[in-house]
């Protein structure tokens, strides 16, 4: 079966609902149809999962977006292999509902499988790196299928070797899990005070996954399209991690009060405390109204229902520029950027 054309327009397919029309847009529901759709494609060519951490110009995409819509996943004992096209939530959801433990804290982000190894996504103290062991992916250079371990992916804070290129295309990702029904050791305060435990517990994995989408809710992070605090592409900016040599200085200028964790070279500080610290309160508008910050959480920019994505970076850069005036700290997004930049 060939791969179906669809409506070309990106906001339909973008949790922040922007950006302009694809050249081409292609759904691939298999692998096979994936790879075929690639082999064609040509360049410019734009990989599209959820839609959930990217930013699109107003003016589109003047190439082929293939939105792989690739789907399931295989149990084998502690071993799991999932599709890179598949809902991640709903994944997440399925495994914990299995009595396998290890991804509950990552459980309301949007987006697909595939994606969560390009950027190493994390959240709650837990990230994709902790439990993935594998990936499947096919490599345009050579034109193979070829699996690429762990340890050669070059994990990072929000980021591996696959971030920024299409030259590895993620057909499948596998874990390893916990076959026990229990979590992750919980690492993170806000989660051990809500969950009543200590740091470094142990608990149901159900409970992490419950407790987790109540906390993510409450930021305005599980989407619903009623609710426009959730139009957003998550966290807009990473958390800035300071090198060592300049450690001193930056936080001699953000104050003793700010938040602050240990970080391989350096220091990482909290995105969201700069912003609210700069002025920036939840809610804060950009242009006429149409875009904010999110009224539950000040590190989300939302699109208020008639936003256009210059409407979106303009607010960025207020507030990218806001911080670096206040406290000499420049932050950086954290969802791809496609034919636009604060």
């Amino acid at each position: 079966m060939a791969p179906v054309k669809t409506q070309n327009v990106l906001a339909d397919h973008t949790t922040l609902r922007l950006g302009g029309p694809a050249a081409g847009l292609v759904v691939a529901e298999t692998t096979e149809e994936l790879l075929d759709a690639v082999r064609r494609a040509g360049e410019p060519m734009l990989l599209l999962g959820g839609g959930s951490n990217l930013v699109i110009g107003d003016a589109g995409f003047d190439g082929t977006v293939i939105k792989i819509a690739t789907r399931g996943w295989r149990i084998d004992g502690d071993s799991v292999e999932v599709a890179a096209g598949q809902n991640w939530d709903e994944f997440v959801a399925a495994v914990v509902e299995a009595g396998l433990g290890g991804l509950e804290c990552l459980s309301g982000i949007p987006g697909s499988v595939g994606a969560t190894p390009i950027q190493n996504v994390g959240a709650y103290g837990c990230e994709v790196a902790d439990m993935l062991t594998s990936v499947e992916l096919y490599d345009r250079r050579t034109g193979e299928v070829r699996t690429m371990s762990a340890a050669d992916l070059g994990f990072a804070y929000r980021t591996s070797v696959l971030k920024g290129t299409n030259a590895g295309i993620v057909l499948s990702v596998r874990f390893a899990l916990r076959t026990d029904g229990l979590s992750a050791p919980v690492r993170y305060a806000e989660l051990a005070r809500a969950l009543g435990v200590e740091l470094g517990d142990r608990v149901p994995a159900a409970d992490a996954r419950k407790t987790v989408l109540e906390l993510r809710r409450g930021k305005g992070m599980v989407l619903d399209a009623a609710d426009h605090d959730t139009w957003s592409a998550g966290s807009f900016f990473t958390n800035p991690i300071i090198p060592d040599a300049e450690a001193e200085g930056v936080l001699a200028r953000i104050g003793a009060e700010a938040p602050r964790y240990p970080a391989d070279g350096g220091v990482k500080l909290s995105a969201a405390w700069l912003i609210q610290h700069a002025g920036f309160d939840k809610g804060h508008q950009g242009p006429g109204g149409r875009v904010s910050l999110s009224t539950k959480h000040t590190l989300a920019l939302t699109n208020r229902g008639h936003a256009t994505t210059e409407d979106l970076l303009a607010l960025a850069r207020e507030v990218r520029d806001g911080v670096r005036e206040r406290f000499g700290v420049t932050l950086h997004p954290e969802p791809l950027l496609i034919n636009c930049a604060i």
